[in-house]
């Protein structure tokens, strides 16, 4: 459908949002809020529940219990409405494999209206597929489907943008333009909501994020607030690492201590790191190193879906 949600409705939000299969509780009442303007990343590990929740959300399958509104309107109950200003896929887009890319885009045109053929040399212009328009799908690499998939969605003029995985089977080039794409779709006011393996990439882009485990969400908040949600650590390098690793473990008001890479790091507030310093030196030690590292997403996924850090998850 065309961009026609109501002005000041929330484009996504999700109350107590239930799924089961028999005896397995795939969404486990999941709560969300998609605010206008949001990149807005919704993470989890594979068998998380991110496919049922997304396909819930867009009205694709039944909740058991709970509710969805897409801008006020409930995609159980007031299909298509629902769906106006909405566009997107949930896992693989799928194509007429035998059509060419522009034919494809055609027939996605036809079937929407309001407009949409005319938007197609745009949409292909964005996902650089302009060149690759006139050649069959079928000998379109994955990547290049992704990008077909995002031009369907473009050509709808959506308000509210979801996609699902949508640098998968791209190079690190077609992720960075992805990436710069996504920004540009953003930056004219579109709303968006994806899903995404690529953490440090959803890091660069993303507003907000939620993080779903076991069919709960187990974060959801601004991108910002991720560093203050995790304690500080520090990398630490010495001239004699074993020694500087068991003065570490030895004390009290230290945490996390491991092993990254040669490196130790460890989990500390800036006064006790200031005093390890100075202890590792008394002790004869040599500091190479001994510096800050931000939380990043990744730390916090790891933390929220494994209850590990990236470097204990390497080490195990």
């Amino acid at each position: 459908m065309s961009g026609t949600a109501t002005v000041g409705e929330v484009p996504v939000e999700a109350r107590a949002l239930v799924k089961r299969y028999g005896h397995i509780l795939a969404v486990d009442h999941v709560d969300l809020t998609v605010h206008a303007g949001d990149i807005y990343g919704f993470l989890g590990p594979n068998g998380a529940g991110k496919t049922t929740a997304m396909r819930m959300l867009l009205g694709l399958l039944n909740a058991d219990e709970g509710s969805v509104r897409l801008f006020g309107r409930d995609p159980h109950t007031d299909l298509p409405r629902a769906l106006d200003g909405v566009a997107g896929f949930v896992e693989t887009p799928n194509f007429y494999s035998f059509l060419t890319g522009r034919k494809n885009l055609e027939l996605f045109a036809a079937l929407d209206g309001g407009g949409a053929a005319a938007r197609i040399d745009q949409a292909l212009d964005l996902v650089e597929l302009r060149d690759r328009a006139s050649d069959k799908v079928g000998g379109y690499s994955q990547g290049m489907k992704q990008r077909l998939g995002l031009a369907v969605s473009l050509i709808r003029d959506p308000k509210l943008l979801v996609l699902d995985e949508p640098t998968n089977g791209l190079d690190p080039a077609g992720i960075r333009d992805m990436r710069a794409t996504i920004k540009g779709l953003s930056d004219r006011g579109m709303t968006i909501f994806l899903s995404s393996h690529q953490l440090a990439e959803m890091e660069e882009i993303c507003s907000r994020v939620a993080i779903i485990r076991s069919g709960s969400i187990v974060y959801e908040g601004a991108l910002e607030d991720v560093r203050a949600s995790v304690e500080p650590r520090y990398r630490l390098r010495t001239t004699d690492q074993a020694r500087a690793e068991a003065i570490c473990r030895a004390e009290p008001r230290i945490g996390d201590v491991g092993l990254d890479g040669g490196d130790i790091v460890l989990t500390a507030d800036e006064t006790i790191a200031i005093a390890l310093s100075r202890q590792l030196v008394e002790a004869g030690l040599g500091i190479a190193a001994l510096t800050p590292e931000s939380a990043t997403l990744e730390s916090l996924f790891f933390e929220l879906t494994e209850g590990t850090r990236p470097h204990e998850k390497e080490a195990a």
